[in-house]
């Protein structure tokens, strides 16, 4: 008995010691960006300085395209202009344009941003394949359903609307979750499944559409294209308390997600519960990107290129959590400003810009991808 308990603790030396050496050569090129940091309490971690910096530098953007947002449109106002407002210094006039008109709108955007680049950055992870995101895996196309089926059989009102794309994505998740399990649940098999039930899911919305009435099927054209219009604190508030929720949580499973990357085994034998880990990990995307879909609508391709350019910018691996996070807020701040002013008086929805630049990147990433023999 104490020799086979010997055995088994080398072979868990030995595991460690191997995913140690190929966690250290996949970051060959930042190993000197990674320092040890010990508190006065003795406390000790580790941090990418590179990646923390790319991170502040991210929320820097994040604020300062909240800040142009918010002084853009009719009645224009400078940066400063803004600042002061939000410290509660400007006028009658630009306290309600902000706080009542446009700052929620950002809000809305930056949270729906950061929503969709977290959920993207679990599901790439999981998946092990970079296309690997809620947009190929089905979960948004589960969403718009669900919306279209309350306003085409229902004709239900916004409230009714987002409550029906959030039920359209979990029962996405579950559905393909359960499909995907066979002894557990597996990157190719995971986005096999998604594309196939993305595929089913995109039929019905068409045949939804086909049976709608005019005024219902240009309402549904509309709510599909994604667009930050007409939000105000009724979306923010939901956002706030499911992002303020799940985004810890999710990044709280940041290290066990990493020791993932190794495969199944070697994190069984690091001590990580594996499928709780990833059940925990996929539900809490799934019901931030169906929160997102429901506020905004289906905004494409943010999930899918934040957690890749994140990765590019910290040159780290890993999941990239909090930076994809970052990522996908800033994305989705500027794309709606390229949306309002970009193009003179005609202003276009945030999904149209969204969907330019992310089918871009798609065609990028595949030809990155194939060169490099992994598709």
């Amino acid at each position: 008995m104490r020799a086979t308990h010997t055995k088994e603790t080398a072979h868990t030396k030995e595991t460690a010691r191997a995913i140690g050496t190929a966690e250290a050569t996949g970051r060959a090129g930042t190993a000197r960006s990674v320092r040890a940091v010990r508190t006065a309490r003795g406390y000790s971690f580790r941090m990418d300085v590179r990646a923390s910096l790319v991170t502040l530098l991210l929320a820097a953007v994040v604020a300062g395209a909240g800040v142009v947002l918010i002084g853009s449109g009719d009645f224009t106002m400078t940066p400063g202009e803004v600042v002061t407002t939000l410290f509660g210094h400007g006028t009658f006039q630009q306290e309600f344009i902000v706080t009542d008109l446009r700052l929620p709108r950002v809000l809305v955007g930056l949270l729906v941003g950061a929503a969709l680049g977290a959920g993207g950055a679990v599901f790439q992870t999981i998946s092990r394949n970079p296309l690997g995101s809620p947009d190929v895996l089905g979960f948004g196309q589960g969403a718009t359903v669900g919306a279209l089926t309350v306003i085409v059989l229902f004709q239900g009102g916004a409230t009714a609307v987002a409550g029906g794309a959030v039920a359209g994505g979990l029962l996405t998740g579950v559905a393909v979750y359960l499909l995907a399990w066979k002894r557990g649940v597996h990157g190719f098999r995971l986005v096999l499944v998604g594309i196939g039930a993305a595929a089913m899911l995109t039929a019905v919305t068409q045949y939804l559409i086909t049976k709608a009435n005019l005024v219902d099927a240009t309402r549904a054209v509309v709510w599909m294209t994604g667009s930050l219009d007409g939000r105000d604190w009724a979306q923010v508030w939901p956002l706030l308390a499911v992002c303020g929720v799940l985004l810890p949580l999710v990044f709280a499973h940041g290290p066990a997600l990493r020791v993932m990357e190794m495969g199944d085994d070697a994190a069984y034998a690091l001590g990580v519960r594996v499928e709780r880990t990833r059940l925990v990990l996929m539900g809490s995307a799934v019901l931030l990107v169906a929160v997102a879909t429901a506020a905004a609508g289906p905004i494409a391709f943010v999930s899918l290129s934040a957690p890749q350019l994140a990765r590019r910018l910290t040159r780290s691996t890993g999941p990239n959590l909090v930076a994809s996070t970052f990522m996908g807020a800033a994305l989705l701040l500027v794309a709606d400003w390229v949306a309002l002013d970009a193009f003179g008086d005609r202003q276009l929805p945030v999904g149209v810009v969204t969907g330019v630049l992310g089918g871009c990147y798609l065609l990028w990433l595949l030809v990155s991808e194939r060169k490099a023999g992994r598709i």
